[in-house]
Parts: C-alpha cells; structure tokens; sequence
C-alpha cells in the first residue's frame, strides 16, 4: 500500500496540516537539535576563519616591520 492510496481518501489538510504538525511534534527535538548542531559548527568555522586571518595580518605585519628596521 502506497503513501498516495493511504492519502486518497483524506481531505487537504490531513496532508498539508495535520502530518506536518504531527512529524513537527514527533521529530521537533530531532530536527532542533541538527539546526542547532549545524549553526553552532557554522559559528566555530567562522571564529576560526576569522581568528586564523587576523594570525596571518598580525604576523605579515610584523614581518614587515622587522625587515623595515633591518633596512636602518
């Protein structure tokens, strides 16, 4: 028994409301919790994206500056 013969005889919001609502209630903490894991991990990424280019500003700087100084 497929899923379009089980739905045939049911009226539009069964399927366009009620298993929503119902798959949103069964699964919500699921699906929060992958939301949730996944802009926490996007979050870290961009901390250390961010962390990692200021390193790399830092220490091009002060390379730059010590080959300045070298130059005296």
């Amino acid at each position: 028994m497929a899923a379009r013969e089980i739905f045939a005889g049911m009226p539009w919001w069964v399927k366009w409301v009620a298993v929503p609502v119902i798959a949103l209630v069964v699964f919500g903490g699921l699906i929060a919790s992958v939301v949730g894991f996944l802009f926490g991990l996007l979050f870290k990424l961009l901390v250390f994206v961010a962390l990692v280019g200021g390193l790399i500003y830092v220490v091009r700087r002060f390379m730059s500056l010590s080959s300045s100084r070298g130059d005296w």
